[in-house]
């Protein structure tokens, strides 16, 4: 037991606020024109047939940060007519592309547990001694972690790569043991002596990392068609998994080990099972940790199932952790100067249907009424993201790309969903960005930093990502509590979480020809 004390140390734990390891299914907006009857249509990508949607509840973004496109026809909608001098000599072709250029984050939040409730300093986890910790999840997301069978050469406890469901079916809070969705793997790295006896097992071996290497896949112990000569306890025999639903959307999961002094049964006798400091990860995606039937992917899951030791896997989960944000179907409008087509700073949401884009990322209703905006001249929905079969959101590297006509005097609108919040969305000033500069130069270049995040006002914030009525994790579409009531920009809402800011998610371009 001396020698399993190689075990780390200096491990903290990591909790970062919500992914959404991030996750959802699909954002999908109409595709339709929204120019008056007969007026001439420019430049939008893709047809004109109108497809409805909106983010669907029960969305929920894989580990990878991929989201799949809803169903519904229809592409990025035409542009509307044009009003000013279209097709004049003044008139210019201009091309927006809306870039997703967030970060990817498997995992919401993670952490380490290493110091056993009681102790002041990290070690393993033997008879009668728990760790503890606690998480915050929302309705989608599952609880994964590992942590080693102690006295073996590379064999650890873990869920299966679904992970553990933080509530039921009809979304209400778990609370209870979920021991038995608990179960021993092999890591496939070292092969296999008999436990606390063999001499390259983790109490026995004189250094970490020392045995012959297996080079196999993680497999499940009782599951492998190699013929095992060792005894092995269940997860029931060595450890109680408890999940506690505190409140909100937090939780506090309680590993105790329960083994007794016969749990190894060795041919030197019967001993305890000890457990090793691990790490936990709330995520929304499959197999966050391990792929069964796989190698170890090299990132520290070896160093937990070999020697206990959590440091090199807690950093990995540490830099993956978050929340991953795509951004939603949204719409676009040119309009004259000076007006304030989409909604108007300090008032109330106009009620047109930007609460819609903001809350759920659906584009339809506010699309059917663009050309009745103030001051419009174009505008259509933008739904397709760019190299896409169908319409959905943009995640990581993908981008829409819309275009249109305009003459001097014009500004461009536009609005789209910061998914995973309750009503957050992107766009420029209430009065849009001017399309030409004051000797009618058109404009071109990168306008990300004309973008701002707006609060609708629509629904109350909670926790990006978490909160049960984020866009992620509501039951329904429109499903919250009342908001603050006026759209606002969002860095003015002291509603004290965190949001990253608009250059850490788009990155907004326009050319002109």
């Amino acid at each position: 037991m001396k020698k399993f004390l190689v075990l780390a140390l200096a491990a903290s734990a990591f909790v970062t606020a919500c992914g959404d390891d991030d996750e959802m299914d699909s954002m999908n907006g109409t595709g339709g024109t929204s120019g008056e009857a007969g007026a001439p249509s420019t430049g939008g990508r893709g047809g004109s047939q109108p497809s409805t949607g909106g983010m669907t509840s029960g969305a929920g973004a894989d580990a990878g940060g991929q989201a799949a496109a809803g169903e519904g026809g229809g592409d990025s909608g035409g542009s509307g007519g044009s009003g000013g001098e279209s097709g004049s000599s003044a008139a210019r072709t201009f091309t927006v592309t809306v870039e997703n250029v967030a970060a990817v984050k498997p995992f919401t939040s993670a952490g380490v547990f290493h110091t056993p409730e009681g102790d002041d300093k990290a070690g393993p986890l033997t008879p009668g001694k728990t760790y503890e910790f606690t998480v915050d999840a929302g309705r989608r997301q599952k609880l994964s972690f590992v942590t080693m069978l102690a006295a073996t050469n590379d064999l650890f406890f873990a869920p299966k790569g679904d992970g553990i469901a933080f509530y039921d079916e009809d979304g209400e809070p778990i609370s209870g043991d979920v021991t038995d969705q608990i179960y021993l793997w092999d890591a496939g790295t070292e092969l296999n002596e008999e436990p606390r006896v063999g001499p390259n097992t983790v109490s026995k071996q004189g250094a970490p990392d020392t045995g012959p290497a297996e080079n196999g896949d993680v497999i499940a112990i009782g599951d492998a068609e190699d013929d095992f000569d060792f005894d092995y306890p269940e997860a029931s025999d060595v450890m109680t998994v408890t999940l506690t639903h505190v409140e909100g959307t937090e939780f506090e999961v309680t590993i105790e080990n329960v083994s007794s002094a016969t749990a190894l049964q060795t041919s030197e006798g019967d001993f305890p099972a000890p457990l090793s400091p691990g790490v936990w990860v709330v995520h929304n995606g499959i197999d966050p940790l391990f792929t069964v039937g796989m190698p170890d992917r090299g990132q520290g899951l070896e160093h937990i199932a070999e020697d206990g030791n959590p440091t090199m896997l807690a950093e990995l989960i540490a830099e993956n952790s978050g929340i991953t944000y795509p951004a939603s179907p949204g719409v676009w409008v040119v309009h004259a100067a000076g007006t304030r087509p989409l909604f108007e700073e300090g008032s109330a949401d106009y009620g047109e249907g930007l609460e819609h884009i903001a809350e759920d990322g659906n584009p339809m209703m506010l699309g059917a009424k663009l050309a009745e905006s103030d001051g419009y001249l174009s505008g259509a929905v933008f739904n397709m993201p760019v190299g896409s079969s169908g319409p959905g959101p943009i995640t990581p590297g993908k981008s829409y790309e819309f275009s249109f006509e305009a003459t001097p005097g014009a500004s461009l609108s536009f609005a789209t969903m910061l998914a995973a919040t309750n009503d957050v969305f992107f766009g420029p000033a209430d009065t849009g960005i001017a399309l030409f500069s004051a000797n009618g130069e058109p404009l071109n270049g990168d306008i990300t930093d004309e973008v701002s995040l707006w609060d609708a006002g629509t629904e109350s914030n909670e926790q990006p990502g978490i909160g049960p009525t984020t866009v992620t994790n509501q039951p329904a579409p429109d499903t919250s509590n009342p908001g603050e009531e006026s759209v606002q920009l969002l860095e003015d809402v002291d509603d004290g979480y965190d949001y990253p800011s608009v250059d850490a998610v788009l990155r907004v371009t326009v050319t002109s020809e």
